[in-house]
């Protein structure tokens, strides 16, 4: 594997995964590989062997793409400051060369600033000089962290041990007598022993009705904005004051949002009644929003913990949830894992009720809900459901379906009624997210969120069947959960409240359904769930993510990596046996080797990140920083061990591509 003395690794994408590996594999390299020195007492990597680690990304390293610090400063992240990081604290991993946790660089920077010797810019200072633990980071300040965190690696680098990046996209990745050929897009090809794809966030080609809409637009004029990271668009193409339909409610709104409303000068100021006012620029366009539920992802509860304290897991424990994989059983997510977690929901949102509203529950009702929860068999659900009937108040009793979809079933006279409603829906929310552990829903949703934590663990490497992992967890949970506990910062739904109430923004309704309307031109969009005209727009904007699915990537260099049989879709069979492609590539257990066209590992090949989602869930979230429990505390408080799973695959990694070519004397995976 390793010619001339030198190893040679490529790490293709230059993000933070793709800095992880070259974290680890630095550190890795130091704490393993045994040091001897020359006649002049110079040290030297024993037996003459160097590794020389190349990074592939037009964007710089540390950042990438995504967390360029370019991007406009209004963009937030999605995590407090006190919960990302770049640099794993797991146990038994080797120790950090450099760098520490965004938080940790947080408050080195503002003891910088007091100091006179911070080095940032005037934005970043002001914005750190505001920034507490426990609020939400714009995101090129994550990125300028991201930088520094790159340049100390760089700087903290073993004796033996070359980095450099080249800023060019490749093309191709091909195999050779030797190993493989890295090839960029300007032509120039390089050799590796082993190569890592850490690729991210990969183009997408279009859905069929998307390419409909895009085609519809190219012929009658109108203007179709496909999906796309909001950073990447140029905002400034929709005109103020015409209609703009927005396409999806999840993350991506709210950055388009901001880049229309506050990008474009609006202000928003608190109110006498304390509700959020907008105050137009009057260059804002008239934006109406769409997607499935109608409403948007709910906002976080505003806690100083990324796990609400008061929330603690009763059944779906790490132990109850990892029992079925130590006793070599494949255990199913709707029969096995989820009755588990729904107990933990129902138990936080009544424990919750019964504590701030006492006058909503009879007497001696949470013992009779834990006696029902405690049932073993499917009797407990309905057990559970004839307590709540009988020792809660109707209006206060909770159908977790409903939370994630609060207008089903309900109709609009017409547009207005239909914005009173979801407006008197967003206050209600933002009011639920001030409340934080004092309010019944959102701590229901803690305890989602806190199984997710669990449920990660649990499925990854094929711990859940195949079939429910289709039909179950990803068919339906996904997107209940995603909804519910993958929200923005509890302002950004004060915001949008105040834009509705500054008829800035309006709503389609649920299931909205869109078409063309050719004799207008205008793109068109209405719900069954509402009535009068349509919404006719000639701009329509996808606020979604670029599709993570490896069948429709728009990338020279996974088509040519399936193209040469290098790597292939993983298949998983649905509930009626039949397979059908997953959303990533097809990988041995860690560390994760990528499975050529006829399922045997290819050597030297890994994957890390986004295309492992066919094995692992939850893939796109950063580490966490200090996921790790203290001796003796109990597994079914947090932390839990998925937090950094990411640090570990890259560590995972590292340890294989050195051992592999003899650069370190132990080529394990550490356990956990």
């Amino acid at each position: 594997m390793v010619r001339g003395g030198v190893l040679r690794v490529a790490v293709v994408g230059g993000g933070p995964r793709g800095t992880s590996t070259v974290e680890r594999l630095l550190a890795v390299h130091a704490q393993q590989q045994p040091v001897a020195h020359d006649a002049a007492g110079a040290p030297r990597v024993a037996g003459g062997q160097r590794l020389e680690v190349t990074v592939y990304d037009p964007y710089s390293p540390g950042p990438g793409k995504v967390w360029r610090t370019e991007q406009p400063r209004l963009f937030l992240m999605n995590t407090q400051s006190f919960y990302p990081t770049l640099i794993p604290s797991e146990p038994g991993l080797a120790p950090p060369l450099a760098g520490g946790s965004f938080d940790e660089w947080r408050a080195a920077q503002r003891e910088a600033i007091d100091a006179g010797a911070c080095t940032l810019s005037s934005d970043e200072q002001a914005e750190l000089k505001g920034l507490e633990a426990r609020d939400f980071p714009p995101r090129p300040l994550y990125g300028r962290y991201l930088t520094d965190t790159w340049a100390a690696l760089l700087a903290a680098a073993p004796t033996g041990v070359t980095v450099r990046h080249v800023a060019a996209e490749v093309a191709r990745v091909g195999r050779t007598p030797h190993g493989f050929a890295v090839t960029c897009v300007n032509g120039r090809a390089q050799e590796a022993d082993a190569v890592v794809l850490a690729l991210g966030h990969v183009p997408a080609g279009l859905g069929r009705e998307q390419q409909a809409l895009a085609a519809a637009a190219g012929r009658l004029g109108l203007h179709y904005f496909p999906p796309a990271a909001p950073a990447d668009v140029d905002w400034d193409q929709l005109p103020a004051g015409e209609t703009v339909l927005v396409r999806g409610m999840g993350l991506n709104f709210f950055d388009v949002m901001a880049a229309l409303t506050e990008g474009r000068g609006g202000r928003f100021a608190e109110g006498p009644d304390g509700r959020l006012e907008y105050t137009p620029s009057g260059r804002e366009p008239r934006i109406v929003a769409a997607s499935r539920r109608g409403v948007p992802y709910r906002g976080k509860a505003e806690l100083d913990a990324y796990y609400a304290p008061s929330v603690r897991l009763r059944w779906f424990t790490r132990a109850a949830a990892l029992a079925p994989r130590a006793a070599g059983i494949q255990p199913s997510f709707d029969q096995d894992l989820w009755p588990l977690l729904h107990r933990d929901t129902l138990w936080a949102y009544y424990s919750t009720l019964a504590r701030v509203e006492p006058g909503a529950v009879a007497d001696g009702f949470l013992d009779e809900l834990s006696a029902a929860l405690a049932v073993e068999g499917p009797g407990w659900e309905q057990r559970a459901s004839r307590a709540a009937h009988d020792g809660v108040v109707s209006a206060r009793r909770v159908d977790l379906r409903a939370l994630g979809s609060p207008l089903a079933g309900w109709h609009a006279h017409d547009r207005a009624d239909l914005d009173a409603r979801v407006l008197a829906h967003l206050d209600e929310d933002a009011a639920g997210s001030a409340r934080g552990e004092d309010d019944p829903v959102k701590m229901a949703i803690a305890a989602l969120h806190r199984g997710r934590a669990v449920l990660k663990e649990a499925v990854a490497d094929g711990g859940i069947t195949e079939a429910s992992w289709v039909s179950g967890m990803r068919g339906w949970f996904e997107g209940l959960v995603e909804g519910l506990a993958s929200g923005p910062p509890a302002l950004r739904i004060r915001q949008l409240a105040a834009l509705v109430r500054a008829g800035v923004v309006s709503t389609v309704g649920p299931e909205p359904r869109f078409s063309v309307d050719r004799s207008g031109p205008a793109f068109t969009a209405s719900s069954p769930w509402v009535g009068g005209p349509d919404v006719r727009a000639r701009w329509l904007v996808e606020a979604l993510a670029p599709a993570n699915v490896i069948a429709r990537a728009d990338s020279s260099l996974v088509a040519g990596l399936l193209a040469d049989g290098l790597v292939r879709p993983r298949f998983l069979a649905g509930a009626d046996g039949v397979p059908q492609p997953a959303s990533g590539l097809d990988v041995t257990v860690p560390p994760y080797r990528a499975l050529d066209v006829n399922g045997l590992p290819v050597e030297g090949l890994y994957v890390l990140g986004l295309q492992l989602s066919a094995v692992q869930w939850g893939t796109a979230i950063a580490a966490e920083a200090h996921p790790f429990a203290a001796p003796g505390e109990a597994n079914d408080g947090a932390p839990y061990p998925s937090g950094q799973r990411t640090l570990r695959d890259a560590d995972a990694i590292a340890r294989d591509i050195l051992g592999r070519a003899g650069l370190m004397q132990d080529a394990g995976w550490p356990e956990g």
